[in-house]
């Protein structure tokens, strides 16, 4: 059988990245494929991925299924969009163009506080599809539980807490071309249309955030990375203005997953950023099993950093992750092709996993179990299993 049509985003994933790279300006590249310092906790992240093999099982027929229940809401599948922003530097229409792709494919998009688009005009977009929030929590409270409310307001039904990023980190590709979005505006949007930080920004400086784009950025890169960290006390002003599932993302510690459990929040991302916040980390799948064991049976364990092929994602849910999120791949299609582009990475990623899982005599979500899976370590040229 032959494709009448051949796709526009390459099904390779070892090819998606040079092909986006194609449609990018060289700023807008370094921006999405960089990560922090050498970039070593990308390569921890698949090379984790690597050591965990599949051991698939024979004469098992049933029907495979990648449907899920998420914070109570059932889904088609498993999979979730990552918060990203600046996505008017990969595409023009950014985040507007890949929250219609995840409403046409039924996923949940996770907007993030760093979008070059706003609150509403994203919700807009979506319609009556699933969307999350991500914060970037404010050292600012008023400014924080304005955010909240117009999220809220808007439709969005999970919160998504990344507390990994109290500051950005040291990320050459991006210092070496003197890129830095947000202090420029990009990047800003939500900032710049909420009102409690115009209302801020107005009595400070006498003007209104589009009147000077510079000292605005400047003053919002300052609330929201200001370098100031909160603490698990802190939670409690989120709980209070929130009334929905809250979830936070950047755990990789066990005794951090222990310390949400304690906090009362609803889930937790196991993930560092996509290596893109601290070098030198440890691969999130490298934790995940030991977190699941503490607290999955808590909390609701999601997972990130890394994930590139549907195989990908059948291992996160075999080592007890119940929802995995992806991140640079839809960029890549989005700069390939916009919302189109968007769609067919995700239909594509769906349609891996989908016939991985049936391959391998996994008849869906609830059959990734993690005896499914065997722990193969390499040294030089040597192999050991665990």
């Amino acid at each position: 059988m032959f494709l009448s049509t051949l796709p526009l985003v390459t099904t390779d994933p070892n090819k998606l990245e040079a092909q986006a790279k194609e449609h990018l300006s060289a700023k807008s590249y370094a921006y999405v494929a960089g990560g922090a310092g050498e970039r070593a906790t990308m390569d921890a992240n698949r090379l984790a991925f690597r050591q965990w093999k599949l051991i698939p099982r024979m004469l098992r027929s049933s029907p495979v299924s990648l449907q899920t229940t998420l914070f109570g809401h059932t889904h088609p599948s498993p999979l979730i969009l990552c918060p990203i922003g600046v996505q008017r530097i990969f595409y023009p229409d950014g985040e507007c163009a890949t929250a219609r792709a995840a409403a046409a494919v039924r996923v949940p998009y996770t907007l993030s506080t760093a979008a070059s688009s706003t609150i509403e005009q994203v919700a807009d977009a979506m319609g009556d599809a699933h969307r999350w929030y991500q914060l970037y929590w404010p050292k600012t409270d008023e400014i924080t539980i304005s955010l909240l409310t117009r999220a809220k307001k808007a439709g969005y039904s999970v919160l998504v807490v990344t507390l990994d990023t109290p500051a950005l980190a040291w990320r050459p590709w991006d210092l070496d071309q003197g890129y830095i979005p947000f202090v420029t505006g990009l990047g800003n949007e939500v900032g710049f249309s909420d009102p409690a930080f115009q209302r801020i920004f107005r009595a400070a400086h006498g003007k209104d955030p589009a009147d000077d784009i510079t000292a605005a950025s400047l003053a919002w890169a300052q609330d929201v990375f200001s370098g100031r960290g909160h603490t698990w006390d802190d939670l409690r002003l989120l709980r209070e203005h929130w009334s929905g599932p809250i979830v936070l993302k950047g755990i990789q510690h066990v005794d951090d997953a222990r310390a949400a459990v304690e906090a009362g929040v609803d889930g937790i991302v196991v993930s560092n950023h996509g290596g893109r916040q601290v070098d030198g980390a440890i691969g999130s799948l490298s934790v995940l099993s030991e977190i699941v064991d503490a607290v999955g049976d808590k909390l609701t364990v999601l997972f990130d950093s890394g994930v590139r092929t549907g195989v990908d994602v059948i291992k996160a849910l075999c080592l007890g992750a119940k929802g995995v999120l992806l991140g640079r791949p839809w960029v890549y299609g989005l700069a390939i092709g916009g919302q189109k582009g968007v769609e067919q990475v995700v239909k594509g990623l769906l349609a891996d996993t989908e016939q991985s899982m049936g391959l391998a005599g996994i008849a869906g979500v609830d059959g990734c179990t993690r005896d499914m899976l065997r722990f193969v370590e390499y040294s030089g040229d040597r192999a050991s299993s665990n």
